[in-house]
């Protein structure tokens, strides 16, 4: 009993901070979205502020420190987590009295910021996951996290909206979700269990990393800075009315950056990350998993990035009815693609399991591609009657379209699929001895698509419009399903280095 009892309280920690982990994702994504929506603010802007989720693109670059020092009385794991969920909370405070109309460069810091902390607590917590649960548990500490993360989305990506509407105040929605991260910095400090004799500081030297870090940074502020030089050395304007020229100036400073970042810190020796680094390198098809991993989720990131608005705006929802079936039911429609899936890849391999679910997730978006093209009320709809969950309530009947629905529906389901394979393929990619910074740079490169193909789908929606977006959306899924296919036997491979 007393050992189930324990096997219980972890994987009920892992629940919880699975939902801790997920709910300051949407509050720099599609919620700041409709918040900025509201506001006024054009599309092509609310694109280039998807960039406020950059960070969750570079965590793999300070993953190490956090491996490397432990925070003083707390120990490393659940020191990192009060500290960056306590430093969370007052941020999104921060963020709630700010004013993205009127200080739109401060508030898109503050954002950063938030997104920033956000993929430090990541880091952290799928560390501790790793270090906390038995072998035998994985499997279902896994299900739970995800489950606990899509519970997160529902409230920050959905009931959200719904509160936002009734209360007419964005401002008031993330002051809320600020006291949510003191009450997750409390559940951290005084009941997670603590994790074993495994989760002890890399043996390094503490001077050389920090050196090392420091580094790093210099060579990505270098990087950004002679990439901008250069271009305006060309006769380019950052602040050019033109977006592409100014998308320009973003995708050539990240291709700066990164490399001369890298270099920097091999040279000042960063031996927790060039370690790491060398290590996920060393195995058979590495670049080109990389690239996979970049390429299969891009179709999804790039109709999603603007989903929330096109609903909106694009095709005049409501923020209720938005909330109502594209964050609560749709993400409940997530959580049952995604154990679709896990019932499918019982009998499918994961090279099956990829190619179809890709294809599924590809072909989903010619439901929006519809809904642009037909209008709303187009298949009719229905009325969903008044409701009081105590959280959250509709005291008037929604009228909700029943295209709107159906394409709802599809995209969730199959994303909920294509992710569950996706995750399958990160976890066989991870070696247990890095699994923490491995995890942090694949789940990292995952998200270029969704945050890099933000302001290319910006300036593209308002330059094509609607229907021509949903089509290209459609067509940058073919990539990486190709790549799949491709790759065919090293994935087959993998999977069975990984069960020997």
């Amino acid at each position: 009993m007393p050992s189930s009892l324990a096997a219980f309280h972890r994987l009920f920690a892992v629940l919880f901070l699975g939902f801790a982990s997920g709910l300051p994702l949407a509050l720099t994504g599609q919620a700041m979205q409709a918040w900025l929506t509201i506001e006024g603010v054009d599309i092509a802007t609310i694109g280039f502020l998807g960039l406020v989720g950059v960070p969750y693109t570079f965590k793999f670059l300070w993953a190490p420190l956090m491996d490397r020092f432990e925070p003083p009385f707390l120990g490393r794991r659940r020191g990192w987590l009060v500290l960056t969920q306590l430093l969370l909370a007052a941020v999104l405070w921060w963020m709630a009295g700010a004013s993205p109309k009127e200080a739109p460069l401060a508030f898109a810091g503050v954002a950063v910021l938030v997104a920033f902390l956000s993929a430090s607590q990541d880091v952290v917590i799928d560390a501790y996951r790793t270090d906390v649960l038995a072998p035998n548990e994985r499997g279902l500490g896994g299900s739970l996290a995800v489950f606990g993360y899509r519970l997160a989305m529902i409230l920050s990506g959905g009931i959200a909206l719904i509160w936002a509407d009734q209360w007419q105040s964005w401002g008031r929605v993330y002051e809320v979700m600020a006291w949510i991260m003191v009450a997750a910095a409390g559940f951290s400090l005084l009941a997670i269990p603590k994790v074993g004799g495994a989760s002890k500081p890399l043996d390094s030297d503490p001077k050389r990393e920090l050196l090392g870090f420091l580094a790093l940074l210099a060579g990505v502020l270098v990087g950004a800075f002679a990439s901008r030089w250069g271009l305006l050395g060309l006769g380019l304007d950052p602040d050019d009315p033109n977006k592409w020229v100014r998308l320009l100036f973003v995708l050539a400073g990240l291709a700066c950056a990164l490399p001369l970042g890298y270099w920097a810190a091999r040279k000042a020796g960063f031996e927790t990350l060039t370690q790491s680094l060398s290590s996920y390198f060393s195995q058979p098809a590495a670049w080109s998993f990389l690239l996979l991993i970049v390429l299969y989720k891009l179709s999804d990131a790039f109709a999603g990035s603007l989903t929330t608005p096109f609903l909106i705006k694009g095709m005049a929802f409501s923020q209720a009815e938005v909330g109502i079936v594209n964050k609560i039911i749709g993400i409940w429609l997530t959580i049952f693609g995604a154990l679709l899936a896990g019932a499918l890849m019982l009998r499918l391999n994961l090279y099956r399991s990829l190619l179809l679910f890709g294809v599924l997730q590809m072909l989903a978006n010619f439901g929006f591609y519809a809904l642009a093209v037909l209008g709303r009320g187009a298949w009719g709809g229905f009325t969903l009657q008044p409701f009081d969950w105590g959280f959250v309530a509709i005291t008037q009947p929604a009228q909700i379209d029943s295209l709107l629905m159906a394409a709802i529906a599809a995209e969730n389901v199959t994303s909920g699929m294509g992710t569950a394979a996706f995750v399958a393929l990160l976890m066989s990619l991870c070696s247990h001895r890095f699994s923490a910074t491995h995890y942090a740079l694949l789940s990292a490169l995952a998200a270029v698509g969704r945050i890099y193909v933000s302001p290319l789908a910006g300036v593209m929606a308002e330059s094509i419009g609607w229907p021509a977006f949903f089509l290209i959306a459609v067509l940058l899924g073919v990539p990486g399903i190709y790549m799949v296919w491709r790759m065919r036997e090293v994935i087959r491979a993998l999977l069975g280095a990984v069960s020997r």
